[in-house]
């Protein structure tokens, strides 16, 4: 049902955080695969991605990555950012009952200060993106990555949570 994809380079650790609350979702059968993008990674990035049964692909642009995916949606993740608990159900909901592209909702206990989300920097892919493959399909334009996928889009924010990647 759902292809989770996750861009790296030389985060290992962080990989291994992301893919484990990933864990239970593919058991309930709504994660297909878990592809892991890597661009250049000098680390033990390879081993963590092999060790947990994700697809590796190197150097691949992510446009042919959507292509080959097998799931219908897209979960686009940053390494190191954790899902929590009841995550599954919230996005499983999303899928069967609304079209659109989706985001999941920022841990009560890391939210940013107000001042914080009004004037600082955000991260496009901080809260994850839940896409349907035919509107990543139709906005991939050749050299996107995840990041400028993510970028400038309306989304609906799921009640699931998410820790993002600099918080964790």
């Amino acid at each position: 049902m759902v292809s989770v994809i996750i861009e790296t380079k030389n985060v290992e650790e962080a990989l291994a955080r992301t893919l484990a609350g990933l864990v239970n979702a593919a058991v309930e059968g709504l994660v297909r695969d878990v592809i892991v993008v890597d661009h250049g990674s000098t680390d033990h990035t390879h081993e963590v991605a092999d060790a947990a049964g994700c697809i590796f692909v190197e150097g691949e642009a992510l446009r042919d990555v959507v292509k080959r995916a097998r799931g219908e949606w897209f979960l686009f993740l940053e390494p190191g950012s954790r899902l929590l608990d009841g995550w599954s159900e919230s996005a499983r909901n999303h899928i069967e009952a609304l079209p659109g592209p989706a985001r999941f909702t920022r841990s009560s206990f890391n939210r940013p200060r107000f001042l914080a989300r009004v004037f600082g920097g955000n991260d496009p892919l901080s809260d994850g993106l839940l896409m349907s493959r035919r509107q990543a399909v139709a906005l991939l334009k050749p050299g996107y990555g995840a990041q400028d996928l993510a970028r400038g889009i309306a989304t609906r924010r799921l009640k699931g949570e998410i820790v993002p990647a600099n918080r964790a």
